[in-house]
């Protein structure tokens, strides 16, 4: 159905032609029948000539009651539809969002007067929301704390109709209020202890303060005016609080424009946005907290000696450290965004398949002394883990990849392997270079000396030599690792073997009897073969002493080994030598013979 379209001033014209006509039509066709029926009843026949003047006077005063019925309608309706018009004109604005040039004026004293004031009490409670919801805007979008501080403060003071405005925040390492926003041109930062002045007392007291004259307040610290020049009339102070309601600042509006002091409503509108500002506050803090742990998880990456590598749930490079791209010869760019498929190609894919299995199952992987090929080519050595990544909720977000690069340490291993058994071996890597530094320790010496070697050598030839004393010397040191010794050196044809260096035990002097008694053992095995292949045997002798002594890296700083000085290493060379005299083969000291843990059948010499 469609709607008629009437004006408002015409709807009043028809009205007050309708109420105005209607009984003045009446009223003169009354008088007409009235006057008739006197003459009717006085006998007289009135004649169409007798009533004309009477009809035309009639006529006359409804006309002109109704002209001036019309004019006064007409002027009514021009204003009400004048009013009406501002009226409606201020909607359609406040309907497009224009709130600033909504302004409508009072010029009477009517109900439209009152009309109109609540109607621009509304428009400006309209303006106020729309700035408030522009700072709330700004709160989600603006991350630099200083310009959206500036901006919630500058909107507070145009709000409130104030001159200036503060934000003062607690610094809990000096115990004071600094401001974090001042206007002015002559201010700087403002420090305060955080109990003194206007702001100080709210802060303290955690309780909103309006004060119209501020000189008259003891509490009021007059020195900032008198630094920035700057004439305090009225403050309203409001204190800040974060979630857990501890106090964390003091917003301060100074001079309202308008009036002597501020009022409830600007008390209430200051309290709003100061909440607004506790959130800004808190965001900015978590923002900066986040940040921190952003640069401090970048600092550890870049840092670690590890490769590491995360992937997102597409199994996708996210980050990847300088020592992943080392480890893997990849340029700088050349990691990130890259797939787990495409990064870990060839003989490399058994990577990416972890991976793959570790974000299935959510449990780590570990891979010990495993092969990565580099984009070179190149082989390295590495202990690699794989592990989910979760978020707070249990949710896997991804997986990462660390991989300790073990080459150069299982090359130091394989060296060290030379010289003593792995279990030794993996303890000295293990404890560090601390270990290998100067310090008294007892410690049980072996020396092993071929007899007659002048002689056999003379009669072999160099490289017969060489072949022998390879073939004696892989006998006897296998035999000093089996019972946990190092090789210390080898001196010609002769052998020093520690024992209970660089870490002792209970049993060092144990191992080093049982290691000459084996060696005697394997001789005869070897002499048995050199036998059969008609070379002639290897005789030798063995001393052996316990004793404290010095043990370390001795030499220059071009050259160190690790040895043992002492007395104890002078003995054992000594009672080695000894043998020749007494026709044994094994001679060892009081000391070491004090230090066995079980008993042997032995046979004192001297």
């Amino acid at each position: 159905r469609e709607l008629v379209a009437i004006r408002l001033k015409s709807k009043l014209l028809y009205l007050t032609i309708f109420v105005a006509a209607l009984p003045l039509i009446f009223f003169a066709a009354s008088i007409i029948f009235k006057v008739q029926r006197m003459f009717v009843l006085s006998g007289v026949n009135p004649s169409m000539p007798m009533m004309m003047p009477l009809y035309v006077w009639i006529v006359g005063v409804v006309l002109i009651c109704m002209l001036g019925s019309v004019l006064m309608a007409l002027l009514t309706a021009h204003e009400v539809s004048r009013s009406a018009s501002q009226l409606i004109d201020g909607m359609r604005l406040v309907e497009s969002g224009d709130l600033e040039r909504v302004k409508l004026e009072v010029v009477s004293t009517d109900e439209y007067a009152d009309i109109f004031r609540g109607f621009q009490h509304m428009v400006e409670a309209l303006r106020e929301e729309q700035l408030i919801l522009e700072v709330s805007n700004d709160l989600a979008g603006e991350l630099k704390l200083e310009l959206l501080i500036a901006r919630i403060m500058r909107t507070t003071a145009d709000l409130l109709n104030a001159e200036r405005s503060t934000l003062f925040v607690y610094d809990r390492k000096t115990d004071e209020l600094f401001s974090l926003f001042a206007d002015g041109e002559m201010v700087r930062e403002i420090r305060l202890p955080s109990n003194r002045g206007i702001a100080g007392a709210v802060f303290t007291s955690g309780i909103a303060e309006n004060i119209p004259d501020p000189y008259a307040d003891p509490r009021f610290n007059p020195e900032v005016d008198r630094a920035t020049g700057f004439v305090t009339r009225s403050i309203l102070c409001q204190p800040i609080f974060d979630k857990t309601g501890a106090r964390i600042g003091v917003t301060q509006i100074l001079n309202k424009r308008d009036a002597a002091a501020f009022s409830a409503k600007d008390e209430a509108r200051l309290r709003a946005f100061s909440a607004q500002i506790a959130v800004c506050l808190e965001n900015a803090r978590l923002f900066d907290d986040v940040l921190y742990m952003k640069n401090y998880n970048e600092s550890i990456l870049k840092s670690t000696s590890n490769a590491v590598i995360t992937f997102d749930e597409d199994e996708r490079i996210v980050t990847a450290n300088e020592a992943a791209r080392k480890l893997l010869n990849a340029p700088l760019d050349g990691l990130v965004g890259v797939a787990a498929r495409d990064a870990f190609t060839g003989k490399n894919d058994w990577i990416a398949e972890r991976l793959e299995r570790t974000d299935r199952d959510r449990e780590a992987y570990i891979a010990m002394d495993a092969e990565l090929i580099g984009q070179d080519g190149g082989a390295s050595s590495i202990n690699l883990t794989a592990a989910p990544l979760v978020d707070a909720n249990d949710a896997v977000i991804g997986s990462m990849l660390v991989m300790e690069d073990i080459t150069s340490e299982k090359r130091v291993r394989s060296t060290m392997a030379r010289y003593m058994s792995k279990e030794v071996a993996d303890q000295l890597l293990e404890a560090g270079e601390s270990e290998l530094t100067g310090k008294d320790q007892t410690v049980s010496i072996l020396f092993s000396d071929v007899r007659g070697f002048t002689t056999i050598a003379e009669k072999i030839g160099a490289r017969e030599t060489v072949t022998m004393l390879n073939s004696y010397f892989t006998e006897m040191v296998d035999v000093i690792f089996e019972h946990k010794g190092i090789l210390d050196k080898y001196i010609g044809d002769a052998i020093m073997a520690l024992f209970g260096a660089p870490f002792a035990g209970p049993n060092d002097a144990d191992n080093a009897i049982a290691t000459a008694n084996k060696m005697m053992v394997e001789l005869k095995a070897l002499n048995l073969k050199r036998a059969d292949m008609g070379e002639p045997p290897i005789d030798i002798g063995l001393g052996i002493s316990t004793g404290n002594v010095i043990v370390g890296n001795i030499g220059s700083i071009k050259r160190m080994e690790y040895t043992v000085i002492g007395d104890s290493v002078n003995l054992a060379s000594r009672l080695e030598g000894a043998n020749k005299a007494y026709g044994s083969k094994i001679l060892f000291s009081e000391f070491t013979q004090a230090r066995l843990s079980n008993p042997q059948l032995v046979r004192e010499i001297d």
